[in-house]
């Protein structure tokens, strides 16, 4: 006979992660900030409260270089719906700058319902890669569900893609320039999930097209918010122990990005052998896992459908990683995994490339 719920959830039940007493207490303001934001019987989201958060956390873009040599800049996609784009990109006289980066372009989590490009655990997280990867990152600002369900946030992405394709990158130093057949794609959560589907279909795209320039060269996966009705042995034992995503919070989010009337079976969510039909040039992948998040199943899952498509797959796990934990600095594995990425970054990067002119 087959486990029940409740014996799962007995079963090996670990006590909670031992945090540093700072990344507690963000830890528990985002968990009761999540909570009074979303738990709203009609399935929308509280955007009156979250605007008053939104303030307290938004940061501007900002030209002048930081301490470690890294400066941002906002551009426009489409105006008309919201678009746009923050760059992190060192300044011309950084002595780490070289010519040609690479560009990942990041997508933040959120469960699709929360966040921003422009808030403050983003900006900072997005100057760490820029210097920690060596890379031009350019973070996207999509639109959020439920005000805007799928296909919404990989139809931003996509287009975000072909922005960069035609234009360049704005808003760099001159003598910065980007290599764009180095292109990867980067996102934790939501934003794992949406540069998956992103990748395929730019994929798909670009091999009929000639005069494509942007060459998706890998995913840098964290912590990917995949799913399904089925409930797996992580999402039963750590419901209520892990941190910041729990199956209450999940169900809320699948329910506002997905079509109306889908169920977390629907192929956005819930990826499998039978309807992950993969590109031929589908790019090579991170997928970061992490031992406190209650997703860790999904993401195994999501990896073993890619090698059994053939697709090339590192996993790295983190045993005490809870679900986000490369946005908090004060954990130590916050800093490895960008050492992780570095190394696919390099490792991955187009043989030969010819530098891209900055665009202005």
């Amino acid at each position: 006979m087959g486990s029940t719920t409740q014996e799962v959830r007995a079963r090996s039940r670990p006590s909670p992660p031992a945090l540093p007493c700072a990344v507690q207490l963000q830890v528990t303001a985002f968990s009761a900030g999540i909570d009074a934001i979303n738990r709203r019987r009609d399935g929308t989201v509280n955007r009156c409260l979250y605007s008053v958060a939104d303030r307290f956390l938004r940061v501007r873009a900002n030209p002048r270089p930081d301490s470690s040599g890294v400066r941002s800049a906002d551009f426009a996609v489409d105006g008309s719906r919201g678009l746009w784009a923050r760059v992190f990109s060192p300044a011309g006289t950084a002595a780490w700058a070289r010519p040609s980066l690479p560009v990942v372009v990041y997508f933040h989590g959120g469960g699709f319902a929360l966040f921003s490009a422009a808030q403050c655990y983003f900006d900072r997280l997005c100057r760490r890669l820029c210097r920690g990867i060596g890379a031009v990152v350019v973070s996207v600002e999509y639109r959020l569900a439920p005000e805007h369900p799928y296909p919404a946030a990989y139809d931003d992405a996509m287009d975000t893609l072909l922005f960069i394709d035609a234009n360049g990158v704005a808003g760099l130093d001159e003598g910065v320039s980007v290599d764009l057949s180095s292109c990867f794609l980067a996102g934790e959560s939501a934003g794992g999930n949406i540069i998956h589907h992103v990748a395929n279909r730019w994929a798909a795209a670009a091999s009929t097209s000639s005069s494509v320039r942007l060459a998706v060269a890998g995913l840098l996966s964290v912590q990917p918010y995949f799913g399904g009705e089925e409930r797996t042995e992580s999402e039963l034992r750590l419901d209520g122990v892990a941190p910041i995503v729990n199956l209450r919070r999940s169900d809320f989010w699948w329910k506002a990005f997905l079509p109306a009337g889908a169920t977390r079976d629907h192929p956005a969510a819930h990826v499998t052998d039978e309807n992950a039909e993969l590109a031929a040039t589908f790019p090579p992948a991170l997928v970061v896992v992490g031992g406190f998040d209650t997703l860790q199943d999904w993401q195994r899952r999501y990896a073993d459908v890619l090698r059994r498509k053939g697709k090339q797959v590192q996993v790295v796990e983190f045993p005490e990683g809870i679900h986000a934990f490369y946005l908090f600095p004060q954990l130590a594995a916050s800093a490895k995994i960008i050492e992780d990425m570095r190394a696919f970054v390099e490792c991955n990067r187009a043989s030969s490339s010819t530098p891209e002119s900055s665009a202005q």
